[in-house]
């Protein structure tokens, strides 16, 4: 799907990205732009007619080109669909094929309405085609090569010298004043146009081309030897010099045609090397592109750190007492008890400028012997920047306060610690087990409208250590 075109639905090309972040063609978006006003991205209608937004406009200078889409497509594997044909390659050289491809069906060029393969336009022009005739110089009959030997008068021979004659003195005549048909008009191409069109013209068309020489080749060929059989008779050797003559012209345009192909072959050549240094280029700024997007991503981590490191100085405590407020109280206490949220961690804070680091843990809903009837409460060692330089096991008093905002009656509760438990020894991992009190408040006190525990969906605890 992202190789389509969000307007037309085929290969995209020279696909443009909008700010909706949709592909179009160029020529697509183009005459969407030119044929409605304030245009909206039919693909974020489709999707949802409800967020559109401004990003949604189209406009060709709020779109950009896909670079990286036009490479993925111009390297996808494709074959030609056209029947007896086996061409298969990649996409960038698929326009070219189809200028070549011998099975493509094309319109005959004299405009007699028939269609033929590429490979059998000149068969048909030489036994087919109605309006490749030549005007008998004896009777000013239109005749096909095929009704050459029907006239009658003077041998058919002599009406292929005497026509060929005629053709070729009226093509020379008449090519240095045709200043809008193609160079190949001597050999029965009609194209029309201005010079630019011509040219665009005499390089597509170069295999069409050829094959127009080649049925004159081979009429020249038969003329030829017509003329020398009738030579040793009646022929006289001017007429064999006209046609050594034409034959030599005929070189000529062939040798023309082919640095001409020669040319665009080195043009081709010279396209594809450019493309080599473009896609050079683009590799090069994608990964510088890359780097930046990776050094951007360090720095991004580095500001949370910092960020990180700053909330943490300014709730840090150092004298041993912490206040923590607790927000959200009802949703945080209906996720215990559902279980999305088991407890919660304070911040950590220290019992002095170098001393011990420790947090609270509060299980709203209870933990142990405590849940789903008490609020729990309970103390964590931490592993510290000074323990090496601290006494073990941790052994100060630690009193729990669970703060009434009426300043009534707060609930208060201490312990020493037990000097033999793995909680209070000197951490090994980031914090040790939490010991405390599971069963510190019923929550029915906790919610009772006798206290203001909670206010404001709002609690506050605090920790003090002797």
């Amino acid at each position: 799907q992202k190789y389509l075109c969000s307007n037309c639905n085929n290969i995209l090309k020279k696909a443009l990205q909008t700010l909706c972040g949709h592909r179009y063609c160029s020529a697509c978006l183009a005459w969407i732009v030119r044929n409605n006003k304030n245009a909206i991205c039919q693909k974020c209608k489709e999707e949802d007619p409800n967020t559109l937004s401004g990003e949604s406009l189209l406009a060709e200078e709020r779109a950009f080109g896909d670079a990286a889409i036009n490479k993925e497509i111009s390297e996808l594997r494709v074959h030609c669909v056209t029947l007896g044909c086996s061409w298969s390659g990649i996409m960038k050289d698929f326009e070219e094929h189809q200028s070549l491809c011998e099975y493509a069906l094309i319109p005959c060029h004299t405009g007699c309405g028939h269609v033929v393969m590429r490979r059998k336009l000149a068969d048909h022009l030489e036994n087919g085609c109605v309006n490749n005739v030549t005007v008998c110089q004896q009777c000013q009959c239109s005749l096909a090569g095929s009704e050459y030997q029907g006239n009658k008068g003077i041998p058919f021979n002599w009406y292929l010298i005497i026509s060929s004659a005629f053709f070729f003195q009226q093509s020379h005549s008449t090519s240095s004043t045709n200043k809008d048909g193609c160079r190949f008009s001597e050999v029965g191409c009609a194209f029309r146009g201005s010079k630019e069109k011509i040219k665009e013209h005499e390089k597509s068309a170069v295999g069409a081309h050829m094959l127009l020489l080649l049925q004159h080749m081979r009429q020249l060929k038969g003329t030829l030897c017509s003329a020398a059989k009738a030579a040793q008779g009646f022929t006289p050797q001017s007429e064999l010099n006209v046609n050594k003559n034409k034959l030599h012209v005929f070189e000529n345009i062939v040798a023309v045609l082919n640095k001409e192909v020669e040319s665009s072959n080195l043009e081709i050549l010279a396209f594809r090397r450019q493309s080599e240094l473009d896609q050079n280029v683009i590799r090069g700024l994608e990964l510088k592109i890359a780097e930046l997007h990776r050094c951007l991503t360090q720095k991004d981590a580095g500001l949370s750190s910092l960020h990180k490191s700053l909330l943490f100085s300014e709730q840090a405590s150092y004298d041993g007492i912490f206040l923590w407020k607790i927000t959200d109280v009802g949703r945080k206490l209906q996720d215990s008890v559902t279980g999305r949220t088991v407890g919660l961690y304070s911040p950590a804070f220290y019992t002095a400028k170098y001393g011990y680091k420790v947090c609270l843990r509060v299980y709203l809903n209870g933990d142990g012997t405590g849940k789903g009837t008490h609020m729990s409460l309970f103390f964590v060692v931490m592993k510290g920047d000074y323990d090496a330089l601290l006494p073990w096991p941790f052994r100060h008093k630690v009193t729990f306060m669970l703060l009434d905002q009426n300043n009534r009656e707060h609930i208060i509760d201490a312990f020493r610690p037990d000097l033999t438990s793995a909680s209070f020894q000197r951490p090994v991992n980031d914090m040790n087990v939490a010991s405390g009190c599971p069963m510190f408040l019923p929550l029915s006190k906790l919610q009772s409208p006798k206290h203001a525990y909670v206010k404001e969906d709002t609690l506050f605890l605090k920790c003090i250590i002797e």
